[in-house]
Parts: structure tokens; sequence; C-alpha cells
């Protein structure tokens, strides 16, 4: 018999979880570490524009980043499945605090290179790779059950605010100098690695990560057991190719939206302002996750999410200038948390422990591969279409490809798995 969402009663004897210090150390460091991603993947572009006056070699930053992410995306998961997380995590946190300190020293000796800049950007996408799920799995280990949806709803602040902050604050500390916003990320790594060292996770899981059981990972093809599982389960595959699809469809739109404000003679600040409307309505959001879990059942509360996105597509083409665009993002995004922290707690509670660590970076990685093609297919389609067009055609496209999924009965019989 499934459980309601609506199971948030702490039992006797459950701190409450802002008194939960091993989540909220772990949770501070994970903050952090968001924080200083957010924070290079601004600067990191800048300078490379302002070293080279290159914008390909000021994109190849991402690319190789993201490259680098998607690669080892499948096996960073195997590898959080065979051994202990805590120190995947110690790891992945000191590569990437040793590989921030080195940009930050090169630049103050002004002897920063491309490559240099290049290779960190490979660094930093590895240790995503190999700690994003380490992290995630041990956020989700130090609450219990009952507290489950509270504590992701508290990650969805993390998420949302430091992309919002992110990237001015790269702008503004990069003004203070070159060197500034590299150091800023050092100090970001090294709380990442402080929260890392300081909590141990439940010695459960720490024997199931290193466990011999877990040595089905070893298995040819054990890479991607995550994966076969995300998609033999009818509601799982169902809500993560939507996610996918939203996300496709979500970074293509937000360049035809772009290019819909440069041709209103809209300024670069203000196109920016626009844009900020995604993160706020995450911000937003993120206290609506329990309320929304409670009043919908995942199929409905995934198709309710979904259809907002075409039918705030068409309006986004009648928006004229940045204080509507703003609005129509933040409203588009205000049930996204809401989707994500059902995604989480459907992987949390139906994947086995043993392949948990598969099916984390298996949905990291889909939803990660969507935004690059999303944004390559807007490219291509802005090359012939104005943009308003590609919009249309983009809500076009998710709602033929949501329909099915509406008029079907599978996802109206779904239902809120136990604890």
């Amino acid at each position: 018999m499934a459980e309601s969402p609506t199971t948030t009663v702490q039992a006797s004897g459950v701190v409450p979880l802002r008194r939960n210090r091993r989540f909220q150390t772990l949770w501070a460091g994970s903050a952090a570490a968001m924080l200083g991603t957010c924070i290079a993947d601004t600067a990191y572009p800048l300078l490379l524009l302002a070293m080279t006056g290159s914008p390909t070699l000021a994109g190849a930053f991402g690319a190789v980043q993201f490259g680098a992410s998607v690669l080892f995306g499948l096996h960073g998961g195997a590898v959080a499945d065979r051994y202990d997380r805590r120190r995947i995590l110690i790891t992945a946190d000191t590569v990437r605090l040793v590989t921030a300190l080195s940009v930050a020293v090169a630049l103050l000796a002004h002897r920063l290179t491309v490559p240099h800049t290049l290779l960190a950007a490979a660094v930093i996408g590895a240790t995503m790779a190999y700690g994003g799920p380490s992290r995630m799995l041990a956020l989700r280990a130090v609450v219990p059950p009952e507290q489950l949806r509270q504590a992701l709803s508290q990650d969805e602040l993390r998420v949302n605010g430091a992309a919002l902050a992110g990237p001015p604050l790269a702008g503004l500390l990069l003004g203070l100098g070159r060197a500034v916003p590299f150091l800023a990320t050092v100090l970001a790594s090294a709380a990442a690695l402080g929260a890392s060292v300081a909590v141990r996770f439940d010695p459960a899981d720490a024997e199931q990560a290193g466990s011999p059981g877990a040595d089905e990972g070893k298995e040819k093809g054990a890479v991607f057991a995550g994966l076969r599982y995300l998609f033999a389960d009818p509601t799982l595959r169902a809500t993560v190719l939507v996610a996918v699809a939203l996300n496709v469809a979500g970074s293509a739109m937000l360049l035809a939206v772009m290019v819909l404000l440069r041709n209103h003679g809209t300024s670069e600040a203000g196109t920016g302002l626009a844009l900020a409307g995604e993160a706020v309505g995450g911000l937003l959001g993120a206290p609506l996750v329990t309320r929304l879990h409670r009043a919908l059942a995942p199929g409905a509360l995934l198709l309710l999410v979904a259809w907002t996105a075409p039918l705030l597509f068409g309006v986004l083409v009648l928006a004229e200038g940045p204080v509507a665009v703003f609005g129509t993002l933040l409203v588009m995004s205000l049930g996204v948390p809401a989707l994500r922290v059902m995604l989480d707690v459907l992987v949390f509670q139906q994947v086995p422990e043993a392949m948990r660590g598969r099916a984390v970076a298996a949905t990291m990685t889909l939803l990660m591969g969507g935004m690059p093609v999303g944004t390559m297919a807007a490219g291509l389609l802005l090359d012939r279409l104005a943009a308003g067009t590609v919009l249309l055609v983009l809500a076009a496209t998710l709602a033929a490809g949501l329909l099915p999924l509406t008029l079907g009965r599978g996802l109206r019989g779904t239902s809120w798995p136990r604890s």
C-alpha cells in the first residue's frame, strides 16, 4: 500500500532538520561547492575572453567541463556504489581545491595559460561526475525518511540561490581583479572539503557502498545498470523522459528569448535581469514542494508542471521587455523544484541501495545532456526562423510529446512510494 506524502509529522525523538548538524553541515558545504561552481562557470569564460579575445576559446571552457562530466558520469555512479562515498567525496573536493588553487596562483604570478585553464575545466567536470552522486546521497543519508522532502526542499534553495547569486558575483569579483573570483572558488572548495571531512555518514551507508555485495558494479555492463533500472519502471521512465524533454526545450527557449529580447532592443543588463526570473521562480517554488506533493499524485504533478512550459512558451512570444519575460520565466519555474524533488524521492525510495549511485548518476547525465542538445537545436532553428516562431515550434513539439502521456492511463494510476 502506497504512502501519501502527507506523512510529515515527525516521529517521537526525531531531531528537527534545522538542528540536524550533520545535514546542515553537509548542506552548507554543498551550497559552498555550488556557489563556487556558478562563480567559476561565469568567471572562467570571461577570463579566457579577456586573455585571448576569442569567443570560441571562451566557450571552450564550458564545453570541456561538460564533456568531462558526461564522459565520466555513469562511471562516477558505479564508483559510488562500490566504494566508501565519504572517501570519494573527500577525494573529489581535494582535487577540486588543488585545481582552483593552481589557477589562482598562476594568475597571481601572471603565468596562467589557455591549456592550464582548459585542463582545469576537464578536472572540474570530472570531479562533478565522481563527487556529485556521492554528495547527493550523503545529504540524503543523514536525514530520516519522514524529513526527506523537507531536506530536498532546502536543497532546492541551495541550487537556485547559487544560480541566482553566482553570475553577478563573478562579474563583481572579476572587476576587483582577475584573480579574485578564483580565490573565491578556492575558499568555496575549502568549505566543501571541510564539510566532507567533518561529517561521517551512517555506518550502514558506508558499509553498503564498500561491501562485497556492491561487487555487482564490477560486472560487465553494470555501469549502465542504473540507467536500465530507471527505464524499466514506468513512472521513473516517464518522469525522467519528461524532465529531459523539459531541459532540452528549456535551454532552447532561453536562447530564443535572448534573441527575442535583443531584437526588441533590450540591453545585456536587461537580458540578464529577465533570465534571472528562472532562478527566482525556483527559489519561490521551493517552499511549495510539500504542498504540491500533498495535493497531487506523481503523475498529476508531472503533467501539471510539464504543461506549463509549452503554454508559457506561447506567452513569451507576446512578452515585450525584460520585466514581462522575467515574470513569465518566474511563473514557469515555480513547479520545477517540486518536479525535481519528486524525481529524487522516486529514485531514493524505489531504487535499491546497491544501485542508487548509478541511478543518480544516470539521471544527472541525462539531464545535463539535454541542455547542449537544446541550445544547439535552437541555434540551428534561429538561423532559419524568427525567435517567436522558434518558441512556437518548441511549444508545439513539447505539447505533442506530452499528449500521449496525458491521454494514457499509466500516469493517472501512479501513487507515492512507501518511505
